[in-house]
């Protein structure tokens, strides 16, 4: 409008890296064609050496001449690659920002009809709700039955009252038992054969012997 010239516009840091990328593989295909170059002069200056002095000298002056420009582009390398790094470092920083306040307006978009105190209390009738779920499973979870208000110390005392009953008994069994003595008998002992009196015998063999002389 006033006659100025129009600046060009800045490239994108994508453009710019892309550019760099391609001028690093130029340099490097320049670099390995230099090195190809070097071998060759050098190859040269050997063969040459002891026939042509003045092509082997010519040979080592521009395998110098490479070499030069071989460093001259290794700096050069180094330096597209430094400002390649710091592109490629500032382009992800870019994109994480650029991600962190997409996320940064979500969630403030999210947080926009959401009052802390509703939450508060959202979350204390949860935890009430929690509390009362967890009193109606206990008590589900609990048998129902009879007997469950008995004296734990009397019953106590009753399987100590049996212990010693148990005991005694066990004390008192300790002789033989029944089955172990000896079957009283039943019917009635045998009465042992009387003997008869020696004097009747004789009595009876006298009158034999008078019955025999008489007759």
């Amino acid at each position: 409008m006033f006659g100025g010239k129009k600046e060009n516009e800045a490239p994108s840091t994508g453009d710019a890296i892309q550019k760099l990328r391609e001028t690093e593989e130029m340099l490097l295909k320049k670099q390995e064609f230099l090195e190809k170059k070097i071998e060759l002069e050098l190859s040269t200056a050997r063969k040459n050496g002891t026939k042509n002095k003045r092509v082997a000298l010519s040979a080592l002056k521009r395998k110098k001449r490479y070499e030069k420009q071989l460093v001259q582009i290794d700096g050069t390398l180094s330096t597209i690659e430094m400002q390649r790094e710091a592109l490629e470092g500032a382009n992800t920083n870019t994109a994480v920002l650029q991600t962190m306040g997409d996320a940064a307006k979500a969630l403030k978009s999210a947080h926009q009809h959401m009052d802390v105190d509703q939450v508060h209390d959202m979350m204390d009738d949860i935890a009430e709700q929690q509390d009362v779920a967890k009193e109606i499973s206990d008590a589900i979870s609990n048998p129902v039955s009879f007997g469950q208000d008995m004296d734990e110390d009397e019953l106590e005392r009753e399987l100590a009252e049996l212990e010693e009953e148990e005991l005694a008994k066990e004390l008192l069994d300790i002789g033989p038992s029944a089955s172990e003595l000896p079957a009283v008998p039943s019917a009635e002992p045998a009465q042992p054969a009387r003997a008869k009196p020696a004097r009747k015998e004789e009595v009876d063999d006298d009158m034999a012997e008078l019955a025999a002389w008489a007759s």
